[in-house]
């Protein structure tokens, strides 16, 4: 039986060809980032303010934390370094594709030039895969439920007028209990009759019912985060028969307060996870980090505590396999990194 912190099992899951599809590039950011892109702009920052920040418990510390670093992301080139940094992480991992989310509707708030910003970072990511040394990616951009159904719009129409640029989904993530997803439908029926994928952010602290609309009124196709599905077994037994994936993020949960808004507890950890629960249902499931250096974690970190919550290895080579099965590639892509993988038993 593997240990999950054995140095054995460390080299196992590194050396396995991963996907990671649900990961936030602004989520990314370092703290050294943030020193020397604030030194660029002359904001007095120190290392005990950066780290400060950087030590969220909840959900709404966490929006101020994003709100914050990605203030000092303002031109081409920032974007262009946060690539550089999140490529060369990605592949010391071993993962080998990745869908990356950008905050497009943050982009537009603060009248940046969206397909300027894209342009630099996608330039860098498409270098790092030629060369061996990064993932290929695609991207998802993204747009702010709090912002409202306006906003929205217009991060679908950029999203399709990049659509042969390397942009393959919309979708919508901030705060569930802000704007009910009915509002959001022109911007998801725009987006799809423009060819492109559909995501929400669903379940992480809203309720069931936020999952159940993302499906029937927004018709999405993978649901970011999704535990609270947890409080629904009906809504499991659509999730494992429509076979529509949750893109889990452990850390995140813990790092957030959304496992035990769901479980509806003071406390929690990784033992209390619903990640077995789902997988045992039949639902499709994939492991991401979300927003990897604000909560302190990695993929492999990721793979580790699903090993902690009582999954065995070969349901990682399970779960690692959905991801690239439910990732919005063309099929002779998919079956490429398909075939890269272990058989799973």
């Amino acid at each position: 039986m593997l240990v999950a912190s054995s140095p054995e099992t460390k080299l196992l899951l590194r050396k396995l060809p991963k996907a990671e599809i649900h990961l936030h590039l602004e989520g990314t950011l370092l703290p050294h980032r943030i020193m020397s892109l604030a030194q660029k702009y002359s904001v007095p920052v120190d290392w005990n303010e950066i780290h400060s920040r950087y030590s969220t418990r909840n959900f709404t510390q966490f929006l101020e934390l994003y709100k914050w670093a990605t203030s000092f992301l303002r031109e081409p080139e920032d974007y262009a370094f946060l690539a550089e940094d999140a490529a060369a992480a990605l592949h010391e991992e071993g993962i080998v594709y990745a869908e990356l989310t950008l905050s497009a509707g943050v982009m537009l708030l603060r009248k940046q030039n969206v397909t300027a910003n894209f342009t630099a970072l996608r330039d860098v990511f498409h270098h790092r895969a030629q060369s061996g040394t990064g993932p290929q990616v695609q991207f998802i951009f993204d747009a702010v439920r709090q912002f409202g159904p306006a906003p929205a719009m217009e991060v679908a129409r950029m999203a399709a007028d990049l659509r042969n640029a390397g942009v393959v989904a919309f979708g919508l993530g901030g705060d569930e209990l802000s704007v009910p997803l009915s509002e959001f439908h022109s911007a998801y029926s725009y987006a799809a009759e423009h060819g492109l994928h559909l995501l929400v952010h669903a379940g992480e602290t809203g309720g069931p019912e936020q999952i159940k609309d993302a499906i029937d009124i927004l018709h999405a196709e993978r649901i970011g985060h999704g535990i609270a599905a947890l409080r629904s077994t009906a809504l499991m037994n659509t999730l494992a028969e429509r076979k529509i994936p949750l893109e889990i993020c452990p850390t995140s949960n813990l790092r957030t307060n959304a496992l035990n808004i769901q479980l509806n507890s003071a406390t929690s950890d990784l033992s209390q996870h619903p990640l077995p629960r789902f997988f045992a249902h039949g639902i499709p499931v994939t492991l991401s980090t979300d927003d990897p250096a604000m909560f302190h974690t990695t993929l492999l970190e990721e793979y580790s505590a699903a090993l902690q919550m009582g999954l065995s290895f070969a349901n990682l080579l399970v779960i690692n396999r959905t991801a690239f099965e439910h990732a919005f590639l063309l099929d002779p892509a998919r079956q490429s990194f398909l075939a890269q993988l272990p058989p799973v038993l």
